[in-house]
């Protein structure tokens, strides 16, 4: 069974950074496409940004393009999501999920992590 784990979220104040972190729990991880999604209250889970299983090829969503990172470490089965520039609209729980090829939408992805809260203060 694939575990993912993410970490890094927290409260931060409008303007500001958080660097989420997710390791997948076996050595086929750099088999897979990674992505980021998020869900605030009372919205539909919604894509952020995904990566390929090499890294090569990046994707994001229009309101995060510019200002988020998505990235990997094969080596560590780890993978990042670094947001910069953060405001209140980013407030949601952030989830990493794996699946086979890269992809932004929800139903390609097989495992999903548990979820960090992310929350900007305005």
């Amino acid at each position: 069974q694939v575990q993912l784990v993410e970490s890094g979220g927290g409260l931060v104040q409008a303007g500001g950074s958080l660097r989420l972190s997710c390791v997948s729990s076996d050595r086929t991880f750099r088999f897979s496409g990674m992505g980021w999604f998020r869900q605030a209250p009372g919205k539909e889970r919604e894509f952020v940004a995904s990566i390929s299983r090499e890294g090569s090829s990046t994707y994001y969503a229009d309101s995060v393009k510019g200002r988020f990172t998505i990235s990997r470490d094969n080596a560590k089965n780890t993978v990042y999501l670094q947001m910069n520039s953060l405001n209140a609209t980013d407030t949601a729980v952030y989830y990493c999920a794996r699946g086979g090829p890269v992809s932004t939408t929800t139903r390609a992805y097989i495992y999903w992590g548990q979820g960090t809260q992310v929350t900007v203060s305005t």
